[in-house]
């Protein structure tokens, strides 16, 4: 059975650790549906938020595999049910007089936000769960999405718990 599983990894804030996390998937074959990265309120230490989708034995493998690494200082499986996820998206989307009242009424709708206007594009920002998104971008492509860029997950544990190194 085929399940999303969302992977937070603590890794040492040096170079290579991404190429050897990332390449880990690609030796066994597994496909990433979202990475980001980034370093944590501690400069010594970055977060990797890591989605694929595959089963349980396919899950623990990689979490064996990943806590083998030198650099990995922890890893950590997000309960959805239990964390806060989120995704941002910018679109630029065409501003013509005849679109323009329908996208600001879908930027109102959906909690967004226009960060950049010109006489030929709007900037359009949205910060949300996937399926929020998803919809989003779903509402835009009749009016002319011009380009778009998406982040992958980023995730936090709901509560005082937290992702700290133990290695």
């Amino acid at each position: 059975m085929n399940k999303k599983f969302i992977i937070a990894v603590l890794v040492s804030n040096i170079s290579g650790v991404l190429s050897r996390v990332s390449g880990m998937f690609t030796r066994r074959g597994f496909n990433i549906d979202s990475l980001t990265v980034g370093e944590t309120e501690s400069s010594d230490f970055s977060r990797i938020t890591i989605a694929f989708r595959g089963d349980d034995y396919m899950k623990d493998q990689l979490i064996g595999q990943l806590n083998k690494l030198h650099d990995v200082k922890e890893v950590q499986v997000l309960d959805s049910s239990d964390s806060v996820i989120r995704e941002l998206v910018l679109i630029k989307v065409r501003n013509t007089a005849e679109s323009r009242q329908d996208v600001m009424t879908a930027v109102e709708i959906f909690r967004s936000k226009i960060i950049d206007y010109s006489p030929t594009a709007l900037c359009c920002e949205l910060t949300g769960d996937s399926s929020k998104i998803n919809a989003f971008i779903e509402l835009l492509k009749p009016y002319g999405i011009i380009e778009m860029c998406r982040t992958g997950l980023v995730a936090l544990e709901r509560g005082e718990n937290s992702l700290k190194p133990v290695k």
